[in-house]
């Protein structure tokens, strides 16, 4: 147990999924696992642990941010020894051929985040593992998902005052879309030795100013949580 999770250390499957929104862990929960257990409920952060297709596998909430995500990730590493970490999430559009609903399976993550900063005089480059990342976009060709393999970039602050503009060149880069927490993950995945993917539906166009209501979002998700649920399932 810690400051941030009751569960105990044999709670949690090898593989968890991390939603930032807490009704959105109890939502797949719900959903997609039976014989569901609730694993942790401090500060409303919910963590559950059900089975998916004959196996275990787990769902925590780390809130929004790289800041509050990076407490339960190094937690779940650290403490409860968890083996593989997919973000589920929503993002931003920042390329024209990124549309809304796409799924964006992220490659890798820039940020505007401090946090790597422990690495200096060196840039640390966050990236993806390799597995979990050719099980997702083998799964998504074969089921004809629209997901675009590419870079996002994890930013600090939600409300940029330019919209696509304030990322600068970084679409020209293929960095596609902006989320909060992908940096984060695969940083700390990496730091103990575990793998990590991050996938996300595009749910916002920072170009277009399109975008989908909150009630949407929430069905709008399936593919992507079933096709995280199926990249675990594998490993």
């Amino acid at each position: 147990m810690t400051p941030h999770n009751e569960a105990k250390l044999k709670d949690y499957a090898p593989t968890v999924l991390l939603p930032g929104d807490p009704l959105r862990a109890k939502w797949i929960a719900d959903t997609f696992l039976k014989d569901v257990k609730l694993v942790n409920s401090v500060r409303n952060c919910l963590g559950y642990t059900g089975i998916w297709k004959g196996k275990p596998v787990s769902v925590q909430a780390t809130g929004m941010g790289q800041p509050s995500a990076a407490i339960y990730i190094h937690e779940l590493l650290d403490i409860y020894k968890v083996k593989n970490l997919i973000r589920v999430g929503t993002c931003g559009g920042l390329h024209k051929k990124v549309k809304i609903r796409d799924l964006v399976i992220a490659i890798s993550a820039a940020t505007d985040s401090s946090m790597n900063n422990s690495f200096a005089p060196f840039t640390y480059a966050p990236f993806a593992d390799y597995q979990l990342l050719s099980n997702a976009v083998e799964l998504a060709t074969e089921r004809g998902y629209p997901a675009h393999v590419a870079s996002v970039v994890s930013s600090d602050i939600f409300y940029v005052p330019n919209g696509a503009k304030s990322y600068g060149d970084l679409p020209a880069h293929n960095v596609v879309a902006v989320e909060m927490e992908a940096a984060a993950l695969y940083t700390l995945a990496a730091r103990f030795d575990a793998k990590a993917l991050t996938i996300c539906t595009m749910t916002d166009c920072l170009i277009t100013g399109e975008q989908i209501d909150a009630n949407e979002r929430q069905t709008s998700l399936r593919e992507m949580v079933e096709l995280a649920l199926d990249t675990g399932h594998q490993m």
